[in-house]
Formats: structure tokens, C-alpha cells, sequence
């Protein structure tokens, strides 16, 4: 069987899609879903590879047959809206004389079903990398160019997203103003070009960290490298840095091993002559993730008096103090230091501006009480706080961190029932990206 390339063009994907529904399905062969289809086998294989597109009235059958709950009517009928778009939109720019042009209806058409596009491709519902959205996303012509002033206000609008809202919602947002960004770069002028590598360098990074809560680290990684050329183009040194601290930070989770993160950390530490607050918390917590406690435990002294001396925050509001008691939180807990956690966790509580912060406060909680051999109770603890969740709320920075209280527990205490428990509740299924 021939690979599909879902990048090729729209059908395609459509066509990948269905290849996609089609596997997921025990015995179903092109033969077989021809016989149910009542058609030729030759045609399904045709719409697979994208070298046809399938007649209207066989898209219902079509998604019956294949078992697809409704994904290839709903994407055949994104589709057939983008072709009418970018159709009417050529036929303006004809008799009008501008390429840009389109009515209203027309863009809100579009822009619904770049939505859908989006979400279909970002969630990986369907095990379809989210990277044809590149290439479809690029139909969406004739938006008008946004200024300085409201790329800026856009990175702030998806910060403060990112810290309250579901990250699928999230990541929809983004990648449709992601790809205008993209768009406005290709005809700005060099100067504006400057200012507006620094919009992508916040939102690629946004989009970088929105994937590794989903558990989409190889797109992550991707974005992550998206953001720190960017961030490179820009020449704004301060942002350069940022992108690197984040970049390092979120990698903790799943992502990277502590020991490419601190390599992450040096790297980043070779932009300035100064020591970075910022980096010092990953350090620290990498460290510590390594059972390097003494050395962790350093490190956050170090952070201590930078941070004692004050530091000017980032322009778009990435850091906040919160990050500090955060760190206090993870090492005196790893440390098994429950008092010195126990008010670095109260601190945590005060000052989050998400509830992905103080829901792993509580699971440093529970991990300081693993760690002073309280293995039962510690599960319990872990098992109680994970349990409470919505299932939109488990993102992978909460579920890694309830892995590094599993990870506490000696290996001959490993086969404990409240472990056992425990590793069921890490077993449901946490929010998913593509």
C-alpha cells in the first residue's frame, strides 16, 4: 500500500482520512468497503490517493462504511467551503482587479472551516500529524493585515488562553493566527518584518507549549525550533533568551531527559554574561529530577539572590515570582523537606494564574510524603488530586508530574495496592494533541 502525502493538497488529506478510518477498522479492505460502498474498488482507491474527489451523494455512505462518526462528511463539506472561497476570491480579484478582496460571508466561511481544519489537525483525532495545516492553511487569503499594536495584543490574548482555557481550544486559536502571521510576514516591509518575527516567536512558542500539554512532543519540538528562529531574526536579545527558557522549562514534562534540558540551559546561559532567574528554576528542578538534591538545592539558593537583586519581567508576561515558589515547591519536596515545601506550596496557591500550578503543588505535596515513606498515603494524596480533574484538565504537565511521584516509590514497594491504584488513575486517558 502506497503512502498517502496528506501535505499534497486538500483531497489528499481528505483521502488520507479515509485511508486512516478505513485501517482502524478489523478486515476492511478496499474490496469489502467497495462491496458496501456499491462501487468500484478502483474509485475508493482513486479518493484515497486524492486523484479524485468523491460525488456528494457518496460521502454519507462513504462515512458509514469506513466507520468514521461523521469526520468525512463534516471534512468533505470543509473542503468543498474552501474551494468555493478561494474560487469566489479569485473571481473578485479578477473584475475587481484585487487579489485580496472578499465579502464578508465569504470570510466568515473560510474562517470556519480553517477552524475545523484546525482542531482536525492540531487534536490528531485521527493519528494525522497537524503539519498539512501548513500548507491548507495558506487558502485563507484576503485577511486584512493586522498592525504592530494588535500582533501584540494577540500574544497577550493567547498567553493569558493558555493559562485559562482548554488547550484543544487553545491550540485552534493559535494555529489559525499562526498562519496570518505567517501570510503578513511574506509581504511586510523589512522593518516591520523585524517586529513581526517577534509576534511569531510569542505565538510559535505559545503553540509549542499548548502541544506538549497534549502530548504532542514531536510537534512541539518542531514549533520550539519555529520560535527560536524567529526569536533569532528579531535580534531582540531579551526574547532570544525567553524562547530558550520556555523552551527548556516545558521539556521537563515528557519531552526531553533532564539531562538534554540542562544541556537546553547551557546552551541558553551562552546568550548573556548574566545569570538568568529563569533558568536557574529549570536547573533546579532538572537536578532535581536526576536526584541530584544537594546540587538542586544550591541552584535554588543561587536563584534566591539573583532574584534578590531584581530583574526586570518579560515584556509579554511569560514570567511571574509564582515560577520561584513553584521551584521551592518541586526541590524541597524531591528533597523531602516538607516544611520548607509546605510554605513554598501556600506561596504557589497565592500566586497562580492557572490551576495547572497548584494542582502539581498538591502532587509535590504528595511527593514529599513518598519520599518520607509514606508510600500509601502519598498514593492516596497523588490518586485524590489527579482523580479531581476534568478530563480536559489532565494535560501532560500534570500527568508527568504525577509520574515523578510514581517514580518516588522504591522499586520493591512498587507492587503495593495503592501503587497499583494509583498507576490506574495515571492510565485514563489525558487530553490528547496531533
Amino acid at each position: 500500500m502506497s503512502a498517502i502525502d496528506p501535505h499534497a493538497s486538500p483531497w489528499c488529506l481528505f483521502g488520507a482520512v479515509m485511508r486512516h478510518c478505513r485501517g482502524s477498522r478489523p478486515n476492511l479492505g478496499l474490496r469489502r468497503a467497495a462491496e458496501q460502498m456499491y462501487t468500484d474498488f478502483s474509485n475508493l482507491a482513486k479518493w484515497e490517493r486524492g486523484e479524485r474527489v468523491p460525488p456528494p451523494d457518496m460521502i454519507m455512505r462513504l462515512d458509514q462504511v469506513y466507520g468514521a462518526q461523521g469526520i468525512l462528511t463534516a471534512l468533505y463539506a470543509t473542503l468543498e467551503r474552501l474551494d468555493a472561497a478561494e474560487s469566489e476570491q479569485r473571481n473578485a480579484g479578477r473584475y475587481r482587479g484585487n487579489s485580496a478582496y472578499c465579502n464578508g460571508d465569504d470570510d466568515m466561511e473560510r474562517r470556519a472551516a480553517l477552524q475545523f481544519l484546525a482542531g482536525l489537525g492540531t487534536l490528531g483525532s485521527l493519528g494525522i500529524s497537524g503539519e498539512p495545516l501548513r500548507q491548507l492553511l495558506d487558502i485563507s487569503l484576503g485577511q486584512e493585515h493586522r498592525s504592530l499594536e494588535d500582533w501584540d495584543l494577540a500574544c497577550a490574548d493567547h498567553l493569558h488562553a493558555l493559562r485559562t482555557r482548554p488547550p484543544a481550544q487553545v491550540a485552534t486559536d493559535l494555529i489559525i493566527d499562526l498562519y496570518a502571521l505567517r501570510r503578513q510576514l511574506d509581504t511586510a516591509t523589512p522593518a516591520d518584518q523585524i517586529e513581526l518575527q517577534r509576534s511569531m516567536a510569542v505565538l510559535a512558542s505559545l503553540h509549542a507549549i499548548v502541544l506538549t500539554y497534549m502530548d504532542d512532543h514531536g510537534g512541539a519540538m518542531r514549533w520550539w525550533r519555529t520560535a527560536r528562529q524567529a526569536a533569532d531574526l528579531s535580534g531582540d536579545l531579551a526574547l532570544r533568551l525567553l524562547v530558550r527558557c520556555e523552551e527548556a522549562g516545558h521539556g521537563l514534562y515528557g519531552q526531553r531527559s533532564p539531562q538534554a534540558v540542562l544541556e537546553l540551559v547551557r546552551r541558553a546561559q551562552q546568550l548573556t554574561q548574566d545569570p538568568d532567574a529563569d533558568l536557574m528554576t529549570t536547573e533546579a528542578k532538572a537536578l532535581s529530577m536526576l536526584g541530584r538534591h544537594d546540587q538542586a538545592l544550591d541552584t535554588l539558593h543561587s536563584l534566591h539572590e539573583t532574584a534578590d537583586k531584581g530583574f526586570a519581567p518579560d515584556y509579554y508576561g511569560f514570567w511571574t515570582p509564582n515560577r520561584i515558589y513553584f521551584t521551592e515547591s518541586w526541590v524541597y519536596a524531591a528533597a523531602g523537606q516538607e516544611l520548607a515545601a509546605e510554605t513554598a506550596r501556600s506561596n504557589v496557591l497565592k500566586h497562580n494564574r492557572s490551576y495547572i500550578h497548584p494542582v502539581n503543588a498538591d502532587l509535590h505535596r504528595a511527593l514529599c510524603t513518598v519520599v518520607q515513606g509514606g508510600i500509601d498515603d502519598g498514593m492516596h494524596q497523588a490518586a485524590t488530586t489527579i482523580d479531581a480533574l476534568k478530563p480536559s484538565q489532565r494535560v501532560r504537565h500534570i500527568t508527568e508530574t504525577g509520574h515523578i511521584v510514581l517514580r518516588a516509590v522504591p522499586r520493591d514497594q512498587r507492587d503495593r495496592p495503592s501503587v497499583a491504584e494509583f498507576r490506574k488513575v495515571l492510565a485514563v486517558e489525558p487530553v490528547r494533541g496531533g
